[in-house]
């Protein structure tokens, strides 16, 4: 939803509780019994109610308002007319030719039921067109801000203004060719009778004139009048944001949103006011449309300066019969308006008023706007279009080297994601789940026992064949066993040790060789040791380097879908801020028109400020529904209710934006 929406519905929200007043004895929502038992008056009764159903808000799961077209056709349905008893007696005429006013309205007659529900259902229409004028110049005006800083980059840098420049020399070029042949022709060139060397020379005087007449202008060089042609433009920009924004605050400061909320224009008779000010919502609506009326007509006038704005609804609604039957009570104009005339100006309001103001808003924003698609991309269209023969010539004669390359680089890509990123996640869930396939070893898992039993045999039988003294019993032969299994080589190291004293005669006749074999045997066996407590270390972090090994290709996988995504994603400007930073952006922009606004005797801010400002929150409410979670954006929405709300004050409006940052800070900090 957006504040538009939002103010609508508490709008809406009220003028339903007006049916549900039939409490009080008093009420004008009352069906009397001769209506009941008239089939004809049940029938126009439900089919007013149905419309009236339509037309709300609070029974719609959409979150948009009802289009203008829709509410005309809802109006044209509805038939409003004069033929209802309330009209009949109210707008009589007697034998003079005058109508009977309703000075005693409340006494003579009550109003029925039918015509109760005539006024709002044109409560409902005006709501929702009250709605649609606000959501049509808010929308308007808001893109503009792109436009001005558009300008601003050509003013203020001679870069944009040179590539402006360029974009725009066909326009220009045509522009003064055809100054130039109206020139001609007002001369009286012609070149079917002058013949072509006259109307040549014709034409360079033309353009000799042209250019002695411009020659002020050549002064300042082509970038400046480029920049001079931005200046007028952004300034003319300016002019309409501001119209607008004072339109907003208008229509916000005294149009049904300041009547709902502070006057109680709309609000139950029953629950806040008395019998004698029953009507006044039927005034205050009639007052809302004159109001809108006159807002169109002020801000789609192009030569209105801003400061005169404000003047001119006063007077346009000075003159207005709907203005002048305002009134407390309301019963100058339930005695006074018919519901079909009221129906036939809010139509008016729809299908004239309210498209010729957006037809001369885009005429405006086309004239002092950024320049259109093809005026800014001509260049590189035109040179795409230029080169695409060749490019094409180049692609055809090269057809079967470029498809090489793309199914390389394809099945490149498939090998890819196959080995570094599908198979390493594969390994990594089977060292979760233990598989033997997936152990990381360096030596094989028998290995090292078949060795230490080699030694041990080779060392038993070493020490069986050349005892130290008598022959080695079975108690001996073990504790050899168990010594060799701790490492222990104490008989092998004495014969080699006895023998080395005479290395060639044990080498030949000792037993040298086979004690040198058995030290290789045992260093073979040490240097499995430690192979063997690597393999375990490595055993007991396979996780991890499962994790290592896929850690590439995730890496790679991960950078380049960010680059994808960067390069298709639609970014707007240079530097791009992230969804907290366009937060902090705007709350710095409502801070600067706060700081900027000058407050009246009553401490309010005026209305063209009033109108920035709620374009400036109805941008922190959409950015904002995006970032903030449920329950904190619902918080979120009474802050902006205050902060919209003029008649709090200058100053606590701007306690609020304080109140804002440093409350919601978590979320608009990046």
């Amino acid at each position: 939803m957006s504040l538009v929406v939002d103010q609508i519905r508490r709008i809406d929200s009220q003028l339903d509780r007006l049916q549900l007043s039939t409490a009080n004895g008093d009420s004008a929502f009352t069906i009397a019994a001769e209506d009941i038992h008239d089939p004809r008056r049940v029938a126009r009764i439900e089919q007013l109610q149905r419309l009236i159903k339509s037309l709300s808000t609070t029974n719609s799961s959409k979150h948009s308002l009802v289009h203008p077209s829709r509410v005309r056709t809802i109006l044209q349905e509805a038939n409003l007319s004069s033929n209802c008893a309330s009209c009949a007696f109210l707008f009589e005429q007697d034998d003079s030719g005058s109508q009977r006013r309703g000075s005693t309205y409340g006494q003579a007659h009550e109003s029925s039921y039918e015509h109760e529900l005539e006024w709002l259902l044109l409560s409902k229409a005006t709501t929702q067109a009250y709605g649609s004028v606000l959501s049509t110049i808010l929308e308007q005006t808001i893109p503009l801000e792109d436009d001005i800083w558009y300008w601003d980059d050509i003013v203020s840098t001679y870069r944009f203004a040179g590539l402006y420049s360029i974009q725009t020399s066909p326009v220009r070029l045509y522009s003064w060719s055809k100054d130039v042949y109206r020139d001609v022709k007002d001369r009286g060139g012609r070149l079917a009778v002058d013949g072509w060397r006259d109307f040549y020379t014709l034409v360079t005087d033309t353009i000799k004139d042209r250019n002695i007449r411009e020659v002020q202008r050549r002064v300042v060089g082509p970038l400046g009048a480029v920049r001079q042609e931005g200046r007028k433009k952004r300034a003319a920009l300016r002019r309409i944001r501001t119209v607008n924004a004072n339109a907003l605050g208008l229509l916000l400061g005294e149009g049904l949103s300041a009547e709902s909320l502070h006057n109680e224009g709309v609000q139950t008779p029953n629950g806040l006011g008395t019998s004698e000010n029953r009507h006044r919502w039927k005034s205050t609506v009639a007052k809302s449309i004159a109001l809108m009326d006159a807002v169109i007509q002020s801000v789609t006038d192009a030569d209105l300066h801003v400061d005169k704005f404000d003047g001119s609804v006063a007077a346009t609604t000075q003159d207005d019969h709907y203005y002048d039957l305002h009134e407390p009570t309301g019963e100058r104009t339930a005695s006074s308006l018919k519901p079909a005339d009221v129906a036939a100006r809010l139509d008016t309001l729809l299908t004239k008023a309210l498209p010729a103001y957006t037809t001369n808003f885009q005429a405006a924003v086309r004239e002092h706007g950024r320049p259109s698609l093809l005026v800014r991309y001509w260049l590189p269209v035109s040179f795409a279009l230029i080169s695409s023969t060749t490019i094409l010539r180049i692609a055809v004669n090269r057809k079967e080297e470029i498809l090489t390359w793309v199914r390389e680089f394809g099945q490149t890509v498939i090998d890819f994601w196959a080995n570094w990123v599908v198979e390493p996640t594969k390994k990594v869930i089977g060292t979760i789940r233990h598989d033997e396939d997936s152990e990381v070893s360096i030596m094989s898992k028998r290995s090292l026992e078949s060795d230490r039993a080699s030694l041990e045999r080779m060392v038993v039988d070493f020490a069986v064949q050349n005892p130290e003294g008598p022959a080695l019993n079975d108690t001996q032969i073990a504790d050899i066993r168990a010594k060799v299994r701790e490492g222990d080589l104490t008989p092998v190291l004495r014969a080699y040790e006895k023998e080395i004293q005479s290395p060639v005669k044990g080498a030949i006749m000792g037993n040298l060789a086979s004690a040198l074999l058995i030290q290789v045997q045992k260093t073979k066996v040490d240097v499995e040791l430690a192979m063997s407590g690597i393999d375990s270390i490595l055993k007991s972090q396979e996780l991890l380097f499962g994790f290592i090994g896929l850690t590439p290709g995730v890496l790679v996988t991960i950078g380049v879908y960010r680059w994808f995504r960067g390069v298709f994603s639609n970014r707007r400007g240079v530097k791009q801020w992230a969804r907290q930073g366009q937060l902090l952006l705007i709350l710095r922009n409502i801070d600067r028109i706060l700081v900027g606004a000058t407050p009246n005797e009553f401490g309010e801010i005026f209305y063209k400020d009033h109108g920035l400002l709620l374009c400036e929150v109805h941008l922190l409410r959409q950015e904002a529904s995006r970032v903030l979670p449920r329950r904190i954006f619902h918080d979120f929405l009474q802050e902006i209710d205050e902060l919209v709300n003029i008649q709090s004050g200058l100053e606590r409006q701007q306690k609020v934006v304080e109140r804002i940052r440093w409350a919601y800070s978590k979320w608009f900090t990046a």
